[in-house]
């Protein structure tokens, strides 16, 4: 072969490769569960992930599906239905507990998802003089109930002296804006609705409520095992967007109300929801998503006593911080 001819192949060979190294892989399909619609702003730091191409960066193409619920959502990934999901970080204790293998592989704050808002001028200063007054919550087999029971517990009153209202996801907040309640329990969101519709909010000190968990991303045993990598592109795109909250609020409930057309007009309201997102629940941790073990095993052991779930599960079963803080 004349040398030509082979450093015309040799170049084309270089080419080839050059081109070949460039094209990357088309994106993989994920679905993603999420408890509830994905356009309620609890969602916010996974519509803004998706609308900022955090998960296009990780080459990933993500379909947000509703569930019914955190306990739902735990339960089709731990069937395989789905690879990542999210719910409240005490989900792995209550489906744990019935055989379903999934953990939380990061937590969204070092916060409670959980609110205790009541009115200015009733009088309220600390949970004990909740006594005797209506709460609302959004229903009885929600966390926001169980943090409630927890909150009471913790300043020595019970089911029996604080009358308990469900009232669903509108009525919780529409309820207590009324005056037809004390107090309310629930997201922050909520409260900022309850501010808007007239009521003179006040929050209780989180020092004086139960350490209830902020949001998470669960995984099942399986995914964790053998799409580890996966997972971490995952976990990683969606803590961008709750950072982005975190650095900016107002910037990132424009970028909200891009992702979710519903909120069009309505960003100053986002704006106020991610203050307090950013205030009560976000706040303090490093790094983000990292999940505290002590506390996961503090709310078990709760749980436990209140009968929630029969057994306690080995902590260490139940949550993983091997996708969080650059590992």
């Amino acid at each position: 072969m004349s040398k030509p001819l082979t450093a015309s192949i040799a170049c084309a060979a270089a080419l080839l490769a050059t081109v070949a190294g460039g094209v990357q892989a088309a994106p993989e399909e994920v679905t993603y569960l999420l408890p509830a619609p994905p356009n309620l702003p609890a969602f916010a730091p996974w519509m803004i992930a998706q609308q900022k191409g955090y998960y296009a960066d990780e080459n990933i193409k993500v379909t947000f599906v509703a569930a019914r619920g955190g306990v739902d959502v735990a339960k089709q990934i731990g069937a395989g239905n789905a690879i990542i999901g999210g719910a409240i970080g005490d989900t792995p204790i209550i489906v744990r507990a019935n055989g379903v293998p999934v953990k939380a592989v990061a937590v969204l704050g070092a916060g409670a998802l959980t609110q205790l808002a009541v009115h200015q001028d009733e009088g309220i200063r600390s949970v004990k003089d909740l006594k005797g007054k209506t709460v609302t919550v959004m229903a009885y087999a929600d966390t926001t109930y169980y943090a409630l029971l927890g909150t009471l517990r913790k300043a020595g009153l019970g089911k029996e002296d604080v009358p308990v209202q469900a009232a669903g996801p509108a009525g919780v907040w529409q309820l207590f804006a009324a005056k037809k309640a004390s107090a309310m329990a629930g997201a922050p969101e909520w409260v900022v609705n309850a501010a808007e519709a007239g009521a003179k909010v006040e929050l209780l000190p989180a020092q004086d409520s139960f350490k209830s968990m902020a949001q998470a991303i669960l995984a099942s045993d399986e995914a964790i095992r053998t799409r580890p990598e996966l997972v971490r592109k995952l976990v990683r795109a969606t803590l961008r967007g709750m950072d982005d909250i975190v650095k900016d609020p107002k910037a990132a409930a424009q970028v909200y109300a891009q992702a979710v057309p519903t909120f069009k007009g309505k960003e100053a309201t986002v704006e106020r929801i991610f203050a307090l997102y950013r205030q009560n629940v976000y706040a303090g941790q490093k790094p983000l998503g990292i999940i505290d073990g002590a506390r996961l095993e503090a709310v078990q052991k709760f749980y436990v006593s209140e009968g929630i779930v029969a057994r306690a599960t080995p902590v260490n079963e139940l949550y993983t911080n091997q996708f969080v803080g650059g590992r």
